[in-house]
């Protein structure tokens, strides 16, 4: 071979190292916090086998972690629950928006007091974030009115940012 050839050869072989080494890679970061809110309780169904609640609520979210990605984020929620001789179901959309008013939306699935979670929507730095976790109560206080509840919730999961 020619050495023009070898040149062109080795330039190629550096082109695709350096292309690969510096392509940004999305990597799942780790989701710890504290959800707290309150709730209006709406009971559609009321007896002694079935119980069927809407529900509406809002909070703030504490990030357990240094970074802080999910500190001091509010949210809005709405929820259908469904009591069957006992045993809790239902499901939820809750909208949360960081101090900076970028929002993102979650999908919960709730059987018994867990709770499954995922990103289906985001907007600014949160488009296109995937991801999901569980969610499991942390506490209930006793409702201070009539037709609320307020609670907290320990929410774990990973998401990925698009870069």
């Amino acid at each position: 071979m020619d050495t023009k050839k070898v040149n062109n050869i080795i330039l190629g072989f550096i082109t695709i190292f350096v292309f690969v080494v510096f392509i940004p890679v999305a990597q799942a970061e780790n989701i710890d916090m504290m959800s707290c809110g309150v709730g209006n309780v709406n009971v559609i169904v009321a007896s002694e086998d079935l119980t069927i609640m809407a529900m509406e609520g809002k909070g703030i979210n504490l990030d357990n972690y240094g970074n802080k990605t999910f500190d001091n984020t509010t949210y809005h929620y709405g929820a259908l629950f469904k009591i069957d001789k006992g045993n809790w179901s239902g499901s939820m959309v809750c909208k949360y928006m960081d101090p900076s008013g970028d929002i993102w939306v979650v999908d919960i699935t709730q059987v018994g007091m867990e709770r499954d979670w995922k990103f289906i929507y985001g907007t600014g730095k949160y488009k296109g974030i995937t991801g999901g976790g569980k969610a499991v109560p942390n506490t209930k206080g006793k409702p201070i009115s009539p037709g609320t509840t307020q609670g907290c919730f320990k929410i774990t999961g990973t998401y990925e940012l698009k870069k």
